[in-house]
């Protein structure tokens, strides 16, 4: 179960984490949640995918709603918003002894060069939280990772990363917010939200 220890709000965005085991489905369990935040029963409100599998979220009388959710390892999380269009990633911290090679594979070399400054155990966390950050806006986008991680770039900064450049695709960075947090030991999250057009 989703519970009020483990959900965030923040602007027009409602979050919420739980544990999540492979092999569930992922919409089963995000279903109840929606329909206790909207307050409607589950079978009111239509949950479908558009051509690139990006969920969406119709609710009769309700206009501006959109959902995104993200799981890995044994926690899933979603979003809710309201007035935005959302998109969120959550990560596992695991060992990646690759993190490098495909940041300086798929990011943009200013990201890659930040990272390799890094020591060692800081540069995988830091490669994490910049991993969640351009995934949770290209889901925001609708077009995931298939999009290209280098279409987006983003600066260190002392708590994080910040959008800095992005394709004309994806709005200008400002119009862009982002929220990185840890919802539970051992993950590392974000949540990306821009106004609907």
């Amino acid at each position: 179960m989703f519970s009020e220890s483990g959900s965030l709000g923040v602007g027009p965005v409602q979050c919420a984490w739980r544990d999540y085991r492979r092999g569930q489905s992922a919409e089963a369990l995000v279903r109840p949640w929606l329909a206790g935040e909207l307050g409607v029963a589950a079978d009111a409100m239509a949950l479908e995918r558009d051509a690139r599998g990006r969920p969406r979220l119709h609710v009769p009388g309700r206009a501006g709603l959109d959902v995104n959710w993200s799981h890995s390892g044994e926690a899933l999380l979603i979003a809710l918003g309201e007035g935005v269009t959302v998109g969120a990633d959550i990560e596992w911290l695991r060992p990646r002894p690759q993190a490098m090679a495909l940041a300086q594979r798929f990011f943009v070399a200013t990201e890659a060069t930040a990272l390799a400054k890094l020591p060692p155990a800081a540069a995988e966390a830091a490669f994490v939280q910049l991993w969640c950050a351009k995934e949770a806006v290209l889901k925001a986008h609708g077009h995931g990772l298939s999009f290209g991680l280098d279409r987006l770039e983003f600066a260190a900064r002392d708590d994080g990363w910040a959008l800095v450049a992005c394709d004309p695709a994806l709005g200008a960075p400002g119009d862009w917010h982002l929220r990185a947090f840890a919802p539970l030991p051992g993950y590392l999250a974000t949540v990306a939200w821009r106004p609907m057009d």
